[in-house]
């Protein structure tokens, strides 16, 4: 009975301290990959020359873009290399609280001006360019360790569904109160407004604050995870740096399911990344956006504490799928609500209500994806395996970042813009890449996921029956 109270407690600890995690990490991510862009086009150039401010703003998101794409070839050998590592702490608590800490101070940095060294361009890129890496990679750590902890906490689907959605509710949380809270931290802390959003030591300070948050997390995650042991979770070989390819390669799942799910986060990045230009440039009502905020975080809340229900009941596939039809209808609503300000609410937190559902259903098919390959190519790869979600997110944030900088200049909403200077050419231009794209985007992906996408809680289950009989068993002993 004692035993019983104390994993009961262990489980308990392990989700909370997960979840408060989860939170910290996606707060950091929610600034950094959605907000970052606009601090760029609106308040680190916004000098009197507005060509000169959109040729940085241009030479700016291309080193992002090319930075992103770069890593690409990274995030699996940062996997190899987490499921390599062997410490008392285990496997990927190191990397969490390490790679925090380092990308926590660098994003700081980048939300300034790097002690005035903007007004020496080629100097400043330079050392931006330093900067990035370092955030980038040291982010890339932290993420990778952070979710492909999951399969290591426990080998029952519904278990880890159980600590997913519960660190999906941290994480919701921590994204959506981004949300909430940007507009009136930032111009609380600024001396000036400048168009509606603040100025740079309110970015700054907000930046500040979200880092170190993200660094609490990691240490609780740090003193708080328990990492199951078993037999299943000891390789029979370990994957060299050679084999890395050869698992994304050869694991037609995992490939299959990353095509997908980089095609509909390309289209929910963007049309979430242009949302505040939406309120700021198109309602001229940027402290609205605070309200979207609060009405996101409370539906997201309630969908990801459904998510079990709604596994169980309607399997993870239909859930998939009627999500994807409630973001199509909430882009459909983007598309004629215009200036009716609580038209374009409603349209977003429709948008924002499948969101956190469908990355649920992508991330527990990921995890499961890990026995597969597992019982497929003969090696256990979790870390390698849950780096290609991530890897994909930096894949299409950075594709993202790229067409929120050319949107911005291109719909005139950089520099020092007005919402009176914005013409109805901009914002069809704007409607059109914020609504056509991204519904294109998912409905290819959808179609992919539905089409190729083949492992389900049922075909989970069978693989870890097949591997529990054949892992690591002597040829006597079978």
């Amino acid at each position: 009975m004692e035993m019983d109270q104390s994993v009961k407690q262990n489980k308990i600890l392990t989700r909370t301290t997960y979840a408060f995690g989860a939170f910290g990490h996606d707060l950091f991510n929610q600034v950094m990959n959605s907000y970052f862009i606009m601090f760029v086009t609106n308040h680190l150039f916004n000098g009197s020359d507005t060509a000169a401010n959109n040729r940085m703003i241009g030479i700016m998101t291309t080193i992002i873009f090319v930075l992103r794409i770069a890593e690409l070839f990274i995030d699996p050998f940062i996997g190899n290399t987490i499921d390599k590592t062997n410490t008392k702490w285990g496997k990927f608590k190191p990397w969490v609280i390490i790679g925090t800490l380092i990308s926590g101070v660098c994003m700081m940095l980048l939300f300034s001006n790097l002690w005035g060294l903007t007004e020496s361009p080629f100097m400043y890129l330079f050392v931006f360019t330093f900067i990035y890496i370092i955030m980038d990679i040291f982010f890339s750590f932290k993420d990778i360790g952070l979710w492909s902890m999951l399969p290591a906490l426990s080998f029952d689907s519904l278990e880890r569904e159980k600590t997913a959605t519960i660190a999906r509710i941290g994480s919701t949380l921590g994204g959506t109160i981004v949300t909430v809270t940007i507009i009136p931290v930032i111009l609380f802390f600024s001396k000036s407004n400048e168009g509606g959003t603040g100025d740079s030591r309110g970015w700054f300070i907000y930046a500040a604050i979200a880092a170190i948050i993200a660094i609490l997390g990691a240490l609780s995650i740090g003193f708080g995870t328990r990492e199951v042991e078993s037999p299943l979770r000891e390789n029979k070989e370990e994957t060299g740096f050679k084999q890395v390819l050869g698992v994304l390669v050869h694991n037609d799942q995992l490939m299959w399911l990353s095509f997908a799910y980089l095609l509909y986060g390309m289209g929910a990045y963007l049309t979430n990344s242009l949302m505040l230009y939406y309120f700021t440039y198109v309602l001229g009502h940027a402290a609205m956006f605070s309200i979207l905020g609060m009405a996101n975080m409370v539906i997201g809340l309630l969908a990801v504490s459904m998510f079990p229900a709604l596994a169980k009941k309607f399997k993870r596939r239909n859930v998939f799928v009627s999500c994807i039809v409630i973001l199509l209808v909430a882009l459909a609503l983007f598309s004629f609500a215009d200036k009716n300000v609580w038209l374009v609410i409603l349209a977003g937190a429709l948008f924002n209500l499948p969101q956190p559902l469908i990355f649920l259903v992508v991330l527990m098919t990921f995890t499961d994806i890990v026995e597969y390959g597992q019982l497929k190519l003969g090696h256990r790869d979790e870390s390698l395996v849950l780096s290609v979600r991530p890897l994909i997110d930096k894949c299409a944030g950075a594709v993202v970042t790229g067409i929120t900088g050319m949107t911005a200049v291109l719909a005139g909403m950089s520099g020092n813009a007005k919402v009176t200077d914005i013409t109805a050419s901009n914002v069809m231009t704007f409607k059109l890449i914020m609504v056509v794209g991204p519904a294109i985007a998912v409905l290819i992906g959808t179609f992919i996921f539905l089409k190729k996408v083949k492992i389900t809680e049922e075909k989970h289950a069978e693989i870890v029956n097949e591997l529990e009989k054949t892992w690591n068993k002597d040829e006597s002993d079978k």
